[in-house]
């Protein structure tokens, strides 16, 4: 493809792109919503409405408040940073399938969902190569699972299997009683067998505690399917390129054109990382996900808590700000909605925000240029054709990029 040659600076007007996934905040139903039974969803809206509004002064500087209705957030005369709306391409709303869609894949198709369970053709063959029965082969919450089935899981060894509106596999067991290593090779076990299938997860959910008291860990591993075919990230790896991954983007891609791969445990942790890898890596791409939103607070439908955490991330901000190069550009996007107001558990079929800025007057920095309103992007790949566009790679066959829009 590019041979893997280092390309000259003067071919890229990007130095280096900060790609960073608030994992579920979604900001408006997207039109075919209805169709998922998510009608009305909108996670920043009405999770500001029900916690009597959120106090986020960064991202309202960058333009939030211009994408939904947000209580306490409202629109800014001159925001600081280039703001739109993404809709999807793909069917789904699924994590696979919103980071694929980013880098460059859309799927015609969504992965195929278990709403009554593993069939029996896949579970035998699991559970003999693993020596270990299965409790639960269900749909269900992580939490709830955990408090219905953790004891008898403690008494007999067996899994607890289980599954949700997404395409995965999931696969629970307290650390004391069933070893990581083990947990980990049961997974493998499973993703060899959901191949066949086309699903799109096998996830290690590993817990510890006493009953009534469980909680999951950050041992937390996803065995995704491998990408059907290049994304972004393998040309900009074949360009010379680092590509960083923080929290679980290795797993979501299998590892497939993501050079680095860095473990998280929670929002603050990657952020941290984030900082960290700014330092050590000044040229390529840094692709973060942020799983606390989705995963302690959107499937658990904590609203309180969701807010606590975009409070926190706000905060974080102007750090990532003073670390910034005059040629970085950051964006700011989301894989789905996960409305912590909204019935169920499950992921919510919704538009995600794109905010793209750059240092103080560097060559990103919109506060001396006016606003760029990007409108509505349809689809996320214009994220992928955005890095092509500022690294200087051949243009992907999806998506305009939003340079012209920013870069002076």
């Amino acid at each position: 493809m590019f041979g893997g040659m280092n390309l000259p600076a003067t071919s890229r007007s990007l130095g280096r792109a900060i790609l960073i996934v608030l994992d579920s905040v979604g900001c408006g139903e997207a039109p075919d919503a209805p169709s998922y039974g998510d009608q009305g969803a909108d996670t920043l809206g009405n999770l500001s409405r029900r916690v009597g509004g959120l106090k986020l002064p960064n991202l309202q500087a960058l333009g939030l408040g211009h994408l939904t209705p947000i209580a306490g957030v409202p629109p800014v005369d001159r925001p600081r940073g280039a703001f739109g709306r993404m809709r999807e391409a793909s069917a789904g709303k699924d994590t696979t399938t919103g980071h694929w869609e980013l880098c460059g894949l859309p799927l015609e198709h969504a992965f195929p969902t278990y709403p009554h369970g593993f069939p029996e053709e896949m579970l035998a063959p699991f559970r003999a190569a693993v020596g270990r029965g299965v409790l639960g082969n269900r749909p269900a919450s992580g939490t709830a699972i955990l408090d219905e089935l953790g004891e008898e899981h403690l008494r007999t060894g067996d899994l607890i299997v289980y599954t949700s509106a997404d395409s995965v596999f999931q696969i629970a067991a307290h650390e004391e009683k069933v070893p990581l290593p083990e947990l980990y090779r049961a997974c493998e076990v499973a993703r060899r067998l959901c191949d066949d299938r086309g699903i799109g997860r096998v996830i290690a959910r590993p817990f510890v505690g006493s009953p009534g008291a469980f909680r999951r860990t950050y041992n937390r591993r996803d065995f995704a399917m491998p990408p059907p075919a290049p994304t972004v990230l393998d040309h900009i790896q074949q360009a010379g390129l680092p590509v960083v991954g923080i929290g679980k983007i290795w797993d979501i891609f299998a590892g497939h054109g993501v050079g680095e791969n860095i473990h998280t445990e929670g929002n603050a942790d990657g952020l941290e990382h984030t900082l960290k890898a700014m330092e050590q890596f000044p040229e390529g791409l840094i692709f973060v996900n942020l799983v606390d939103f989705d995963m302690l607070y959107g499937h658990r439908r904590d609203p309180a808590g969701y807010a606590r955490a975009l409070t926190d991330f706000d905060a974080f901000l102007p750090s990532l700000l003073k670390a910034l190069g005059p040629r970085d550009l950051v964006m700011l996007t989301a894989d789905h909605g996960n409305d912590p107001t909204f019935p169920g558990t499950d992921h919510t079929r919704e538009d995600v925000p794109l905010l793209a800025f750059g240092a103080a007057g560097g060559d990103f920095d919109l506060g001396s240029k006016g606003a760029a309103d990007l409108g509505l992007r349809r689809g996320f790949y214009d994220v992928a054709q955005t890095l092509c566009d500022g690294f200087g790679l051949p243009a992907w066959a999806h998506g305009q990029s939003i340079l012209p829009h920013i870069h002076s």
